[in-house]
């Protein structure tokens, strides 16, 4: 058994790491609250302009001519990593890695393997897990969230754009965390372009007996797709930088409670370490009172 010093060091140190805990838990909190409400604004803003492009393109006579909508016929791959610059949040930031490393062995092995496969890490822990496995990062962005405006945002959705119109690449696909509560966070794997072209059928007879276009359907098309992709991508950062808090919070509650468990499992050993401390002592002056009189 441990001295009392040493349980007296280490209980002060746990302490001290419960203070440091406790307080992160806290500023996580407030800043998910804030995440939160903006990701909950943002989502039925973007999933009606989805639905809005959806429908003008069933109206639309050929969609397919619509430069999103068509492969290239570059073979080419890019994939959007979403992570975080700090740790301390539990699987979030594995979790995206593992993700990654599993929708490349699924589906982009081929693409790998010829040096086709380019990567873009959003956050300094993506980029932290993904170097040491051979693959093509061509840039990493590390102070994104530092700053987290829909300008800021759009610089890098525009360069995106810009390169699959310019037949760069094939595919581009987003992975990030997507936010569903403070405890639950999804990691998916998001096609961003081309842009999917499948409508159901019934929906789409229904869409073109109840709306008349002006301008034409492809014209408005031209305006709302790049609208809708930049919201998209804007929308993908919010789902990760409110998981990204609501994981931290989560994983620095149960940090604080496992070290409340642990302080009072010390508190106990330092009580029995003293208690026998202390009838040691009385053993030894009974022992030595005994001896003197013998």
């Amino acid at each position: 058994m441990a001295n009392l010093k040493e349980i007296r060091v280490r209980l002060n140190s746990v302490k001290s790491t419960r203070q440091i805990t406790s307080a992160m838990k806290m500023v996580s909190a407030a800043k998910l609250r804030r995440a939160q409400d903006t990701i909950l604004q943002m989502r039925p803003f973007s999933n009606k302009l989805q639905d809005i492009y959806k429908t003008v393109q069933s109206a639309s006579s050929e969609p397919a001519n619509n430069v999103f909508f068509k492969s290239n016929p570059s073979e080419r791959v890019l994939l959007v990593i979403i992570s975080s610059n700090r740790g301390l949040c539990g699987g979030f930031n594995s979790n995206v890695v593992k993700k990654t490393n599993a929708r490349i062995a699924e589906k982009y092995e081929s693409e790998k393997a010829e040096k086709k496969l380019d990567i873009i890490c959003i956050g300094k822990k993506g980029w932290d897990g993904l170097k040491s496995k051979g693959l093509s990062i061509i840039e990493t962005q590390h102070d994104l969230f530092d700053e987290l405006t829909f300008e800021n945002a759009n610089k890098i959705a525009d360069r995106l754009i810009a390169d699959f119109m310019a037949q760069k690449y094939n595919t581009i696909e987003l992975i990030y965390n997507q936010f569903r509560n403070a405890a639950v966070q999804d990691v998916v794997a998001e096609r961003f372009l081309p842009v999917f072209t499948n409508i159901d059928e019934e929906e789409q007879e229904e869409d073109l007996l109840n709306f008349i276009y002006e301008p034409s359907a492809p014209l408005l098309l031209e305006t709302l797709i790049p609208l809708s992709l930049h919201i998209r991508f804007h929308k993908a950062l919010l789902d990760s930088w409110a998981s990204e808090h609501g994981a931290r919070m989560t994983a620095m509650h149960k940090a604080t409670d496992n070290a409340t468990d642990f302080i009072r499992d010390l508190h106990l050993t330092y009580n029995k370490a003293r208690q026998a401390a202390i009838t040691k002592e009385l053993t030894e002056i009974v022992s030595g009172a005994n001896a003197l009189k013998g």
